[in-house]
């Protein structure tokens, strides 16, 4: 930096002195336009001028852009930097993403789109079959702050370390030590025993003598051994061993032990002792690495003295062949590569800038991704083996492996005691050997058959064999805790009471013949009842450690307990289960003898063979029968929005459970007792209809079946069930879907008596219940008590009560009077069927309209009023098939009531995604699932039109403030869905290559504009009772008006910011100086800002050549609107300088942000480039000169001078300075202006602190609470006379602010680097001819107040030593107790100059 200013200052003065001095002296006496001191004057005066200064400033009208684009085209298109001028045609685009699921097929029936009839069923298919619509922007990667450029993440190197000479003036005896060690180098100190080596006097152990030895490395980096009486180092050496004249260091114990001698050069020798011998290692280790850093040295030094000659005789040839003379082309072209090369080596100014090293990137927009299916803590469960002390060999001849005696079943599931409930469906494992398997018969052709029609079909690559005896199983949990158990119930095919079977196998003692007598039996039953299931025993185990889902891998299944057949259902379960860790209480349960190992472990995402829960395999599944499969079980996440995610696949399962019977008092039948309950689905009640084979089958059976049986208990009359039968549910359900449940009596008895017809009456029906599917068109769910029918006649569905004892249908003979015997619940786990009836009702109403009915608005109205009783879970669950609902009913109203009622609707959805933390849903619904639908004029209307009118009446302000407050606090998604809408709406319509003021309608302008002028009064009147919903609206707009020059009329844009900054006054509260500042800052950071801006000549008559551009050194009223954005943007930041101190850093941080990126952006990287960047920013010249007197200050320490005076005294010092008035500024010769002090720095021997730098100290505690100037040119105030016959704005309005008065209380340091950091990067990126013309049409107080800025320049960035950096820190580390060390240190780097 200093380099820069230093070559800039020599041109200038060149310049200076070239033109007419005597001139320059006639203007004497002319700078004294306002020589008012703070004495003259008042209160009165002052409060007049605040007052005065408040006025609004002159808005300045834009140009028309896109006239002015085809106005010159011809002038742009012959430019050689059109890139700059011109936006690139293929700055946006649509594109479809392919849905990426992780399945290997999709989830969606294949027939089922076909089959759907359902309008929310249709949308849900529609939204899990459609692929991703996104919006891509070319050049986004532009479009944020400098450190989200694509080429800022490759960092600095390190910049080449220097010595500075004030870092070698420092004191020998403090700083030896340090600069040793700040050069690399080697310092130790310690007593040793020094030898007299005089060559008459043998050497005795009475000749050492004890001195301190302090190793020093000097300034030429070789070292010297030092010795001194004692510890104090500050005094003259006893003497001094010079290491660069050492050759040698070698051990001596002849004389003394731990002794070693150092051989010199004249071959002299030194001989020291140490006290020890580690001591001895560490003084010999360290002395033998100085000698290798010294030979390294000078063999280094030998090589560059070759060189070196090498080079001096190369240059007497090149004078002898005087190549200069007979080739000066050549030797100019070599001159200017390697000023070329110099150039390009050098690093970028702004590099150098503290806040340009942050690695903090600011807060930029969350990543978004796709909608993904997405688990809780997923556990994989490996069934390994059942095994019972009661065993024996299986086989009729005995020949085999001792088993189990009977074949069991084991069902796993998890029950949550926090919450108490169950948690996941049942996993059914066959864990029998296959010589057991074999005792049962085999499925009947029943269970295999039945309706094929609508039948599920397994995806072609699984074969059913391999899904028929799973042993791995997956669970998720969404809320891991202690207190989720993982419970395993044990089955075994009927035979009697649970009492009677499990005796066996509850004593101790093997009996073989115990064995065998059960064996017999089991075999029997097996043949006679294989089908039928009876409960036999539990266990469980915890899964987790703590709530953070580690699992305890170290818990093992508790004892086999016995199964009581008087607590079997579900609850019973989670009581037995909250005693668990009581073991008085689980001691007194009755425990059989036998062990379930079961493994928990956890899921690595790399398995390779697994399904869900659908059967549906992953991608990663392979088709070798040799690995087995891991089955996904199903969770049932908690009906609660947090837990809730949108719904990605498809997936239609019911779960029904049958839980009680009560039979005790029916006369239908004599036999009423072992009760078994077979569930069926069907879709007639027709005398020959069958069921659907669509209930999931168990082990060793069908993958799918049309009936299921639950557990019988013998001699049950009243039995409790707690069987789980999952059923895959079609995917359009009709009035006649139901399920039947027929109950039969089972014999268990084998007995000889009676007839041999007899015996063969296994199951007797005694009874059928049947459970609609829907009612309402929704499908029933939880808790139903169902009568009990002796008949099933045909029709039976139909069957209806009418009351008085009439009914009508079929005649049915009711069980027990027609009362509610049967207690069933269901569970539905549906991705397109809903439970919420006021959604159900909404879209039931919307497919009534679509297909032809007469849509009233009123009714409408009264559907989407009751979208707000929706509840969360299904809200998100479905969240982007509602939401592109609501927007399909949005492009289809006929009455404003409805489109607006649909936007409040939609207000509502995005509130409750906020407030339950899901905004992550709603980012990723607006860039991939939002597709606007197919716009006809004739029928439909755009979404962006729509939703912008409807956005402005709930704006008004005799709308619900509760609706617009949301409205403002999440308008990011409104604002975005506009945007994604307008694009498309230009891509699919083929709008883009039409002229940008033809893209949109009017009526669409007006309703942007409207939005725009309804949304400034609730950001600037909100904010103090709602400051983040006008914080967040801000923000939201100002992305907006940035994606609007994308698409949109430009100049019409440019008319939105300017009715937005319209609505800002100086003196306004520092909230919304943030607010106006952050949407300039947004809008700046567009892309396209250089295009927008239009860097090239704007002359009148012929098109001009860019070298004889005029340039605009003034913020003129035409600069601003022919460069609307950056002289909208100067205009606002020379308005901020005249405010408090945090407006003006906020101010000052927006602009050289900007400049920072501009400087950063590789698309302007070239020398060119950047001169005519820098030519939109040469009126902050006039901006930094109105402002010199506040930025002159040279003294860089933060802290005062005289160590002794405090804060207090100090503010006693500083004069009563009105912070309004310019100060009196010396009009003297060119001298008085130029001083001395200029020439100094450049040179170098000036010092940084000279008489003639004003006292930072006087000015610092200046009040700089004032007000804003006023812009407005027509005051009467006294104006600062400028030398109007040669100055740059002659004939036009002068300086960055007008007409008005100026600040004088001095700047801070962050403010003054700041401002000068972006002067600098103008003057450095600004071509030498532009500097020039500066130089020679600025008057003298201008070129005056130029080169005092750059004298700041140098004093401010000038380098001032390492001693200098430790004092600051000290200072801090003294003012600052509280602060830690390093604190103190950042405050100190920050604190030097450069």
């Amino acid at each position: 930096m200093g380099c820069t200013t230093s070559v800039i200052l020599f041109k200038g003065i060149r310049t200076v002195f070239e033109r007419n001095c005597a001139y320059m002296c006639k203007q004497q006496g002319e700078n004294h336009a306002l020589e008012y001191t703070a004495y003259n004057w008042t209160r009165e005066d002052s409060e007049l001028l605040i007052s005065y200064c408040l006025a609004k400033p002159k808005l300045i009208e834009p140009l028309d852009y896109e006239n002015v684009i085809v106005q010159k085209k011809t002038q742009i298109l012959n430019d050689c930097l059109r890139e700059m001028l011109l936006f690139p045609y293929d700055d946006f685009q649509t594109a479809i993403l392919r849905r990426q699921g992780r399945y290997r097929c999709s989830t969606v029936p294949a027939h089922a789109q076909e089959e759907a009839q359902s309008l929310f069923v249709t949308e849900c298919i529609k939204t899990y079959n459609s692929d991703w619509h996104l919006v891509n922007y070319k050049y986004e990667d532009y479009s944020g702050e400098f450190r989200q450029l694509p080429n800022k993440g490759a960092k600095l190197d390190k910049l080449p370390v220097h010595v500075y000479e004030v870092d070698e003036e420092v004191d020998k005896d403090e700083d030896a030590a340090s600069l040793g060690s700040q050069k690399g180098g080697i310092t130790k100190h310690g007593w040793l025993y020094k030898g007299n080596m005089n060559s008459a006097i043998s050497v005795t152990m009475r000749s050492f003598k004890r001195r301190f030895f302090h190793l020093t490395q000097l300034g030429d980096g070789s070292y010297n051994l030092n010795f001194y009486k004692d510890e104090k180092i500050s005094k003259e050496p006893k003497g001094s061993i010079f290491l660069d004249s050492c050759m040698g260091v070698v051990q001596n114990n002849k004389v003394r032990r731990f002794a070693f001698e150092l051989k010199m050069q004249d071959k002299s020798s030194y001989l020291l002792a140490a006290d020890s011998e580690v001591e001895m290692e560490e003084w010999f280790t360290i002395l033998n690495k100085i000698l290798q850093l010294n030979f390294e040295a000078a063999m280094q030094e030998r090589r560059n003295g070759d060189s070196h000659e090498d080079d001096e005789q190369s240059k007497l040839e090149g004078s002898g062949s005087g190549l200069d003379s007979y080739l000066p082309e050549l030797a100019k072209s070599t001159r200017e590569a390697e000023i070329k090369l110099k150039s390009e080596s050098r690093v970028k100014l702004f590099y150098l800038d503290p806040d340009a090293q942050k690695l903090d990137l600011p807060s930029a927009e969350p990543e978004v991704k796709p909608f993904e299916e997405k688990f809780g803590k997923r556990i994989l469960v490996k069934c390994n083996d059942l095994s019972f002390n009661l065993q024996c060999c299986v086989a009729e001849n005995e020949e085999g492996p001792t088993t189990n005696v009977e074949p069991f079943f084991v069902t796993l599931s998890l029950f949550d005691i926090r919450d108490n409930r169950k948690i996941s469906a049942d996993f059914h494992v066959d864990l029998n050997h296959f010589s057991v398997r074999q005792m049962l018969a085999a499925p009947s052709a029943a269970l295999m058959n039945g309706s094929g029609q609508s039948s599920p079909t397994l995806p072609d690559i699984l074969h059913e064999a391999a899904l028929q005896y799973p042993k791995q199983g997956i669970f998720s949990v969404t809320c891991p805790h202690p207190d989720i158990f993982l419970v395993a119930r044990i089955e075994k095919v009927l035979q009697g009471s649970i009492t009677h079977v499990a005796e066996p196998y509850m004593k101790s003692s093997d009996s073989s013949k115990v064995a065998q007598k059960v064996l017999k039996n089991a075999k029997q039953a097996c043949q006679r009842l294989g089908q039928y299931r009876m409960p036999f025993a539990w266990a469980a185990r915890t899964l987790f450690r703590d709530t953070s889902g580690n699992l305890d891998k170290n818990a093992r299944f508790s004892a086999l307990y016995k199964q009581d057949s008087n607590k079997l259902s579900n609850d019973d379960m989670l009581k037995l289960l909250a005693d668990f860790r009581k073991p008085e209480k689980m001691a007194k349960l009755p425990v059989i003898l036998g062990n379930l190992d079961i493994t928990i472990d956890n899921v690595s995402s790399d398995f390779p063979n697994y399904v869900n829960s659908s059967y549906i395999p992953t991608k990663q599944f392979e088709t070798c029968t040799k690995t087995p499969i891991m089955f996904e079980v199903e969770e049932f996440v908690p009906c609660l929005p947090k837990y809730t995610q949108p719904y990605t696949t498809y997936n239609n399962h019911l779960y029904v459970y049958p839980k009680y019977l009560k039979y005790d008092s029916q006369k239908s039948f004599a036999k009423a007792r072992n009760i078994a309950i077979c569930i069926e689905f069907k879709d007639s009640d027709e005398e020959d209809s069958q069921p659907l084979k669509c209930i999931y089958g168990r082990p060793g059976g069908p993958v799918f079946t049309r009936s299921a049986f639950a557990a019988v208990l013998h001699h049950h009359q009243n039995p409790e069930f707690y069987d789980e039968i999952k059923i895959e549910l079609p995917t359009q359900l009709h009035e006649k879907h139901h399920l039947l449940f027929t109950f039969f009596h089972v014999s268990c008895d084998n007995s000889s008596k009676g007839s041999t017809k007899k015996k063969d009456v296994v199951e007797t029906q005694v009874g059928y219940a049947w459970l609609p599917l829907l009612k309402d068109g929704r499908v029933v769910t939880n808790e139903q008590h169902v009568p009990v029918s002796a008949n099933l006649p045909p029709g039976y569905l139909g069957y209806q009560e009418l009351g008085m004892g009439r009914h009508c249908g079929p005649e049915i003979k009711w069980v027990d009077g027609s009362k509610p015997l049967l207690k069933v619940s269901t569970h539905l786990v549906s991705t397109v069927y809903t439970q919420d009836q006021h959604l159900h009702n909404f879209f039931q109403y919307c497919q009534k309209t679509e297909s032809g009915a007469q849509a009233l608005g009123n009714e409408l109205v009264k559907y989407l009023k009751s979208l707000h009783a929706m509840e969360g879970h299904v809200m998100i669950a479905f969240l982007p098939t509602i939401l592109n609902q609501l927007f399909r009913v949005l492009t289809r109203a006929t009455h404003e009531e409805v489109a607006v009622n649909v936007t409040r609707v939609i207000i509502h959805v995005v509130a409750q995604c906020h407030e339950e933390e899901l905004e992550s849903h709603l980012r990723s619904y607006v860039k991939y699932a939002y597709k606007a639908e197919p716009y006809i004029a004739a029928e439909y209307k755009t979404v962006h039109e729509e939703l912008a009118k409807s956005m402005t009446a709930i704006l008004k302000p005799s709308a619900d403030f509760l609706t617009s407050n949301k409205l403002l606090k999440y308008s990011w998604f409104f604002f975005d869905v506009l945007i994604k809408s307008m694009a498309q709406h230009l891509i699919e319509n083929s709008k883009v290559k039409v002229l940008r003021n033809q893209r949109f309608p009017a009526s669409y302008h007006h309703a942007v504009e409207t939005v725009v002028n309804m949304l400034m009064p609730h950001i600037t009147q909100k904010f103090r009772d709602n400051p983040e919903a006008s914080k967040n609206a801000n923000h939201s707009l100002a992305v907006f008006i940035k994606r609007c020059f994308t698409f949109m009329d430009r100049g019409f844009v440019f008319k939105q910011i300017n009715n937005y900054t319209s609505c800002f006054a100086p003196g306004d509260p520092k909230t919304l100086f943030e607010y106006k500042f952050e949407f300039l800052r947004v809008v700046c950071n567009h892309e396209h800002y250089i295009p927008l801006n239009l860097p090239m000549p704007f002359g009148k008559g012929r098109i001009q050549r860019y070298q004889d551009l005029q340039l605009d050194y003034a913020l003129t009223d035409e600069f601003c609107r022919n460069h609307f954005l950056v002289g909208l943007l100067l205009r606002e930041v020379g308005a901020a300088l005249q405010e408090f101190r945090e407006v003006r850093l906020i101010a000052i941080g927006v602009l050289k942000n900007l400049l920072i990126k501009h400087s950063f952006d590789d698309r302007y990287a070239s020398r060119s480039h950047q001169a005519r960047i820098a030519t939109l920013y040469l009126p902050l010249f006039g901006l930094l000169i109105e402002n010199v007197q506040r930025i002159n200050v040279r003294e860089v320490s933060p802290f005062p001078v005289n160590p002794g005076s405090t804060v207090k005294e100090e503010s006693l010092t500083v004069p009563a300075v009105n912070p309004l008035v310019t100060p009196q500024k010396s009009g003297n010769t060119l001298d008085n202006n130029l001083h001395k002090d200029l020439f100094g720095a450049i040179s170098g021997i000036a010092s940084p602190y000279t008489t003639s730098t004003p006292n930072v100290n006087s000015v610092r505690n200046a009040d700089s609470r004032g007000s804003l100037i006023s812009t407005d040119s027509g005051n009467s105030f006294p104006e600062r006379n400028t030398e109007k016959s040669n100055s740059l704005d002659k004939h036009q309005q002068s300086g960055t602010l007008g007409n008005a008065v100026v600040r004088c209380d001095k700047l801070d340091q962050a403010e003054i680097k700041s401002l000068l950091m972006c002067f600098l990067y103008i003057l450095k990126s600004m071509s030498d001819d532009a500097l020039f013309t500066y130089w020679n049409k600025a008057s003298t107080s201008e070129l005056m107040d130029f080169f005092t800025i750059s004298e700041v320049c140098l004093h401010q960035f000038q380098y001032m030593g390492k001693r200098y950096i430790a004092s600051l820190t000290k200072c801090v580390a003294l003012l600052l107790p509280a602060w830690n060390r390093n604190d103190a240190c950042q405050i100190a780097a920050a604190g030097q100059p450069g």
